[in-house]
């Protein structure tokens, strides 16, 4: 059962108390949290059958702490947003507008990758940086995105989204190129400028 909601203090004792009350039940195998709040996944690990961590993970943003929590504690990271909602397909050029009917170019606040429906300029340029990485050993743009996701954490899940059966074949032939080598990965880390993170 994953949890979508922004819980605090004695609230959460009493969602866990249920939550482990519908697992003694065999109602649900286990549960989750989706945040990328590593202080609102602390409060939910708690609880003994908590099983995953959903949060945003991608190679233009990683998630250090919520990772590490993740491997304290055993859990799965299941990766929301592994393709920067599409950013990391490499089909939005600069100049490219979403219309207002289509959740990028809706104006919500929550849209991380990007601004007023067109690409962000930090995360394209960050995209420009890692390219050549990404697409090497002849991967496609999204399949090096999925590849870092799975270099990065042995504990990640993507869950990449998808239009067609195109990209769904797109994202299973990821598989068979595995995930990127530790020196691609601190290569892609001194690009964007990051400290090296611990796979």
């Amino acid at each position: 059962y994953q949890l979508h909601c922004d819980a605090s203090g004695e609230e959460v004792d009493g969602i866990i108390e249920t939550l482990e009350q519908l697992y003694a039940e065999g109602l649900i195998r286990g549960y989750g949290i989706s945040t990328d709040e590593p202080e609102a996944a602390r409060r939910f690990v708690k609880g003994p059958n908590c099983i995953a961590i959903q949060h945003d993970l991608n190679v233009l943003r990683d998630a250090q702490e919520l990772l590490a929590l993740c491997e304290q504690h055993n859990l799965a990271s299941v990766s929301r947003s592994p393709l920067a909602e599409g950013l990391l397909s490499g089909k939005y050029p600069a100049d490219f507008v979403f219309p207002a009917d289509d959740f990028r170019g809706a104006g919500h606040k929550w849209i991380v990758y990007f601004e007023n429906g067109r690409p962000s300029p930090a995360y394209l340029a960050g995209l420009a940086a890692v390219r050549e990485i990404l697409t090497s050993q002849g991967r496609s743009l999204v399949q090096g995105a999925l590849a870092w996701i799975w270099a990065r954490s042995d504990k990640t899940i993507p869950i990449p989204g998808f239009k067609t059966v195109a990209q769904v074949e797109e994202n299973c032939a990821a598989l068979a190129f595995g995930p990127l080598t530790p020196a691609q990965m601190a290569e892609i880390e001194q690009l964007l400028r990051r400290e090296a993170q611990p796979n």
